[in-house]
């Protein structure tokens, strides 16, 4: 059987540039050499793209690729023609033909559709939901809307939109305190993810300074009822016939699950199992295929829910079509835990991925 050519895609024009290079190292690092011809594609954090000719990953997972003497520019091709990969070298244009590409992409310009677009106008199969799929769940205001049509319970939230704070700060603020209800309130940016630019406010006062600096990463920004829960989630897998993980349990030592608590501060704790009832388990491996099937998923995302510490209501936080892939992430180590090692997940994510191609 001949090797799979896969493209991995990593780096980005985003605020989770540097997070998704440290994913993309871990996933580099797992791929069976025996299985693919693997071809790393960086992006700079100004949109510059480069074929890394190097499996020296931990230049990737520090960011000091960027400098390295092994850089070609390179581009996937839009043209069905080409259907892969155009180094540019100074002897000429070399084409390479990608089997499949795994967009390792974070936050805008990769996990919010634009990087499926290319995908699916050069006809290259690639790992994860597709464009409209990933556009509604990258916009957590869009997910919302969605979810609302489902039995699945979320936080009470209101929408926020710049314009209307730039003008009057006060009034948004007025209306988001009626909307949602009493302090502790969320504010967050409805498309980033690894909890860029999310705060935790308790007054007025800190509703629009969270608000002021939310906006620096959208225009558009949720405020959102505090839930006092556990904070979990599964992992889904899969196109036609979903499989949702066993649950895992985030127990960050700080007030929430901050970037910081995610990526620098290693004194989270992670349960899997987590730590709430049989009972409290199934329904949350249900609401999770449910969310997937809702959004039009495909491939894998991981869904996020909050079980509430009094009742032990599930409650459906954000799905994350592209999670992170780093060797502390929750994805990997739930299915790790559900007998699937790192690199068959790999190899079962690029199956999916093409076989939605083929059929």
């Amino acid at each position: 059987m001949s090797k799979i050519n896969l493209i991995v895609l990593f780096g980005g024009v985003s605020t989770e540039h540097d997070v998704s290079c440290v994913s993309a190292a871990s996933i580099l690092r797992n791929c069976s050499k025996e299985k693919y011809n693997i071809y790393p594609v960086g992006i700079t954090s100004d949109g510059r793209w480069f074929y890394f000719e190097s499996d020296q990953y931990d230049l990737v997972e520090n960011g000091a690729w960027e400098q390295a003497d092994c850089l070609s520019p390179a581009i996937i091709s839009p043209d069905r023609a080409t259907h892969g990969l155009l180094v540019i070298r100074e002897s000429g244009v070399e084409t390479i033909h990608a089997d499949c590409v795994f967009p390792v992409l974070h936050g805008i310009n990769g996990e919010d559709g634009t990087m499926q677009g290319l995908m699916e106008l050069a006809h290259i199969p690639y790992c994860g939901p597709g464009v409209a799929a990933s556009a509604n769940s990258m916009d957590k205001s869009l997910t919302k809307q969605l979810i609302s049509r489902t039995d699945v319970r979320q936080a009470a939230y209101y929408l926020a939109l710049r314009h209307e704070f730039d003008k009057n700060p006060e009034r948004v603020a007025l209306e988001a305190e009626q909307e949602v209800g009493r302090y502790p309130l969320f504010v967050k940016p409805c498309s980033t993810g690894s909890s860029v630019g999310v705060f935790k406010v308790t007054d007025t006062a800190s509703l629009i300074e969270g608000l002021r600096s939310a906006f620096q990463y959208d225009e558009k920004v949720l405020v959102e009822e505090f839930i006092d829960g556990r904070e979990i989630e599964v992992a889904v897998m899969g196109n036609e016939e979903p499989v949702a993980s066993i649950a895992g349990e985030i127990a960050p030592e700080q007030e929430f699950y901050s970037y910081d608590a995610k990526y620098v501060d290693n004194s989270t704790a992670l349960y899997i199992p987590a730590r709430i009832s049989d009972e409290a388990m199934e329904r949350v491996r249900e609401a999770a295929i449910t969310v997937y099937r809702t959004l039009g998923c495909k491939g894998l995302s991981r869904v996020d829910f909050f079980c509430s510490r009094r009742s032990g209501a599930i409650v459906f936080n954000e799905i994350n079509t592209l999670p992170g892939f780093t060797s502390i992430s929750m994805y990997p180590k739930l299915f790790a835990h559900c007998g699937i090692p790192y690199s068959e997940l790999i190899d079962r994510l690029v199956a999916f991925a093409m076989e939605r191609y083929h059929d």
